[in-house]
Order: structure tokens, then sequence, then C-alpha cells
């Protein structure tokens, strides 16, 4: 992941990277279930990683993606595309294991999608923010992942 422009410094951009961090390390879980063939795990693996990007993609949608969008209407409008595929995929494990058999297919096809749209982030729309917004743009941001918290589990311990 991208470590070279210094945006992961930003308490945002260091939040948001965290959780796609945590994700791609699912994605080798859910590349093991599928080898094993437990679409079972495959299914909850699916929400464990839908539990992540809600927040997630609430913060990016909800505070980074408006503030970009004026700059850069057309690469926020297909990230917004792509999270709405992605969550239609993760959305069929939401309550059960999905009966469709070519379910476990569309969601590593889906995952493949999902790093490509990570390393988009990562690599462009990061520091592109970096570069572009200011102290009460990076408020804004911040006041969003205070209403929608993390979907990232903590350790009370730590």
């Amino acid at each position: 992941m991208c470590e070279y422009c210094g945006c992961q410094e930003v308490t945002a951009i260091g939040d948001l990277t965290r959780e796609h961090d945590e994700v791609v390390a699912l994605m080798s879980d859910v590349r093991t279930a599928q080898a094993a063939g437990d679409v079972d795990g495959m299914a909850v693996l699916a929400r464990r990683i839908s539990e992540i990007l809600s927040p997630h993609t609430a913060v990016e949608e909800e505070g980074l993606f408006p503030l970009l969008a004026p700059d850069f209407p057309d690469q926020v409008d297909a990230l917004r595309t792509e999270h709405r595929h992605v969550e239609a995929v993760l959305g069929a494990a939401a309550t059960a294991t999905p009966a469709d058999p070519d379910w476990p297919a569309a969601f590593m096809d889906v995952l493949s999608e999902l790093r490509a749209h990570i390393l988009k982030e990562q690599d462009g729309v990061f520091p592109a923010a970096l570069t572009t917004l200011d102290g009460a743009d990076w408020d804004a941001v911040d006041a969003v992942r205070a209403r929608v918290g993390s979907g990232l589990h903590h350790d009370a311990t730590a």
C-alpha cells in the first residue's frame, strides 16, 4: 500500500487504510475457504468484510467523496459505482449462505475488483485528498467517522 506521500499521517486516511488492510487480509482467508469448498465459511467472511466496509464506505461517500467530487467528478462516480457492485455481491450473504451456486465465483470476482478499487483509493484518492482538502474539510470527514464508527474489532486490552 501507498506510504510515500504521507497521507496516512492524516487520521481519516490512516483509519481508512487500516480498514483496507484488514479487508485485504480477509481476502486471503476467503481464498483458503474457497479452495476448501467451504461456501459457508466464505459467506461468514463476506459478512465480516461487509462489517468493515459499511462504515468505511460511509466515511468515503458522505465525507471524503463530496469534497473531492468538484475536482474529480468522473473518478468519484466510478468509485461509487464500484461500491454498489461490491455491496450487492456481499449483500447476497448478509443473513445466510447464498443458495445461488454462482455466488462463490461472483464473490471471488468482486474481491478481485475490490482489490483494484482499494489500490485506486490508496494510490489516487488519498494522495489527492491530502493535497486538495484543508483542515475544515478533514473535520467534516472526521465528523462522519464519529457518527458511523469503525468496522474493525478493537482489542479492549490494547
